[in-house]
């Protein structure tokens, strides 16, 4: 995910996604090494606790989350008048834990440990196992939110729980919010809530969220130590057109399939220029080193962004090297006819659009209706679009602790 949350609280704070354990990105999360760490049992308590809370948009609550959370760090000592749940009157479900661990300086903006406590859906039939289960098989571990993201939220909470239980006191406050709505925030998104309705609530120097990953490489050992620092819009498009319909035995020369497929061909056709921002170009340039085989297609793209056979290259190596390098859209759905012996009146198709930092959707949705160049196919993209932010600065005060932190834990890892 990628996380919508991410990049809606970029308005306010600078938000990097990073690495937490060794949590997978998958469903399900690889488990512990078997030598027993300190305090492992109370995490895994936790971790069990939280994932094992249904907290779908259909009928789970994420306040029961945020609630047993709550508890928890109550118990641990952190003072009840220094956490809310905070949920619009209507949405008494989707509540918002912030919690707070105070610092020696008052002065000083806190750090923002954000993650989602909400789900996706998740059928029982179509589970091996239950889906609201915490199960540890084969060194994996299996549930909805295991991984995402639960697995955040539950090393934060632990994290306050340590700091608390050990009489750490930070320098700035540290600020815990778990959030609702990540999910599904064309429904409800509880940072963007708390953002229009309650901004205080989330401000911050910097926020630390979901995002990037870890690499392995063949022997096991950590080859990279990922951080996410900017997210592309989400953007969806439906194309539409009509035609007069009639009998199929009697076909006419304008037909709605036809006229949006060819609109679709030309959109599949069509490729987005690339557009190296300093995220992104230190992406690849760390991937030089950490990609050999590719290592003469990355430096063709670095120097010449318009090298569009170097980027076919890569694309065909890596589909995720292709998405950072530029904005794409892409049909996912598509609607038309309404009878098998019938010419079709309507044809309608969703084109996803993920869009590069800085970039607009309204100049995206204008790129999409060129491209289409069928005046009689109409393209309408989200009331509520997300907004597009510049990637933030990735400052030394930021990056230093990142690679010192590094270099301690995965001696030899490259920071990308």
């Amino acid at each position: 995910m990628r996380s919508r949350t991410a990049g809606r609280c970029g308005r306010a704070v600078m938000v990097l996604g990073v690495v937490v354990g060794a949590l997978s990105t998958q469903p399900t999360v690889r488990a512990q090494a078997p030598a027993a760490q300190a305090g492992e049992a109370a995490f895994r308590a936790l971790y069990k606790e939280l994932v094992e809370i249904n907290t779908t948009l259909s009928v789970g609550s994420c306040t029961a989350a945020a609630k047993a959370m709550a508890t928890r760090l109550e118990a641990a000592g952190i003072p009840a008048s220094d956490m809310q749940i905070h949920a619009p009157a209507d949405r008494p479900k989707d509540g918002a834990l912030v919690a707070v661990l105070r610092g020696q300086d008052r002065q000083l903006k806190p750090i923002l440990l954000l993650a989602h406590v909400d789900v996706v859906e998740a059928k029982r039939e179509d589970w091996v196992r239950d889906p609201f289960t915490l199960v540890e098989e084969d060194g994996w571990f299996y549930a909805r939110g295991a991984s995402d993201d639960k697995a955040m939220a539950a090393v934060f909470t632990d994290s306050l729980i340590r700091y608390r239980a050990e009489g750490f006191t930070p320098r700035r406050d540290i600020k815990l919010a778990l959030t609702c709505g990540e999910e599904t925030s064309t429904t409800f998104d509880s940072v963007e809530w708390l953002m229009k309705t309650r901004p205080e609530v989330l401000q911050a120097a910097f926020a630390l969220n979901e995002g990037a990953g870890g690499e392995l490489d063949a022997n096991g050992r950590p080859q990279a130590l990922q951080i996410q620092a900017g997210e592309k819009v989400y953007e969806d498009f439906v194309l539409e057109t009509t035609s007069g319909g009639g009998h199929s035995s009697r076909p006419v020369k304008d037909n709605a399939i036809y006229r949006l497929m060819g609109g679709l061909s030309r959109i599949a056709a069509w490729r987005f220029p690339v557009t190296l921002n300093p995220v992104t170009r230190g992406y690849f340039e760390a991937q030089v080193k950490l990609s050999p085989a590719s290592a003469d297609d990355i430096r063709a793209v670095l120097k010449d962004p318009s090298n569009e056979a170097a980027v076919e290259r890569l694309w065909a190596v890596n589909a995720g090297w292709n998405s950072m390098l530029r904005t794409t859209c892409v049909a996912t759905t598509v609607n038309a006819g309404h009878a098998t012996n019938a010419l079709p009146q309507r044809a309608q198709a969703n084109v996803n659009c993920r869009i590069l930092p800085g970039q607009s959707p309204d100049a995206v949705r204008d790129t999409l209706v060129k491209v289409v160049a069928d005046a009689t196919i109409t393209i309408k993209g989200l009331e509520h679009p997300g907004e597009p932010s510049a990637p933030p600065v990735l400052s030394p005060n930021i990056m230093k602790p990142i690679h010192t932190l590094g270099d301690r834990f995965w001696p030899g890892a490259t920071v990308v």
